[in-house]
């Protein structure tokens, strides 16, 4: 759950209201990521909430699977919020998507505290679906999550954060090397390698977590 996330950084935009432009208006300045941040930096905290709402969750679930830990990618999470409020003065519209930065700065985020503490407690816990899934499903399903979340660790960060990019978040090759700051073949290779050390720590759980070849 993201709420009391949400909470804490609406008090932090509040706090750091003052040092933004002021002359709110009544609805922010589009829908669009651009005009929202635009329309922060004249002061309208609503439209940082918009975004709060669409972004913050990704965020969160990226954070977390790069960490391994709940606790650990909430800072990482309202970190990389705030820097984007920081930024919104000086935000280029037609530049980077705001997605692709979030990526990169919780990526440099989460790099430099798995610097700090290489030993990162594993945290394995899927929100529950609706319905009423036997507990053995949910144990399954917990145990997959578990098995897949302890082999991401092991990888290398850049073999992590590659892999994470394109089989669980879902974007393209390109996107990622734009998040990442490197090539495409770069990539392509830093996927190839983090599958195959998954797909050896892994073995007969593969096919089942999703990482067979396209």
């Amino acid at each position: 759950m993201v709420s009391p996330l949400r909470g804490r950084l609406a008090g932090r935009m509040e706090t750091g209201r003052e040092s933004m432009v002021t002359g709110a208006s009544d609805e922010p300045g589009g829908t669009d990521d651009d005009a929202l941040l635009a329309a922060f930096a004249a002061g309208d905290v609503a439209a940082a909430r918009l975004l709060t709402d669409r972004h913050l969750p990704r965020v969160l679930a990226h954070a977390a699977r790069l960490l391994g830990q709940r606790a650990e990618a909430e800072d990482v999470a309202q970190e990389a919020m705030l820097r984007l409020w920081r930024k919104a003065p000086e935000w280029e519209p037609g530049g980077a998507r705001v997605s692709t930065w979030l990526y990169r700065v919780v990526a440099n985020l989460c790099a430099d505290r798995t610097r700090r503490a290489r030993e990162v407690a594993l945290e394995a816990a899927p929100e529950p679906r609706d319905g009423a899934p036997t507990v053995v499903a949910r144990m399954e399903a917990e145990d997959r999550a578990a098995a897949l979340q302890a082999a991401l660790m092991r990888l290398p960060e850049r073999q992590r954060e590659a892999v994470v990019l394109r089989h669980i978040e879902g974007l393209g090759n390109g996107e990622i090397a734009r998040i990442m700051e490197t090539s495409i073949e770069a990539i392509e290779s830093l996927i190839a390698r983090g599958k195959r050390a998954l797909a050896a720590d892994l073995t007969d759980k593969r096919e089942a977590l999703g990482l067979d070849d396209e």
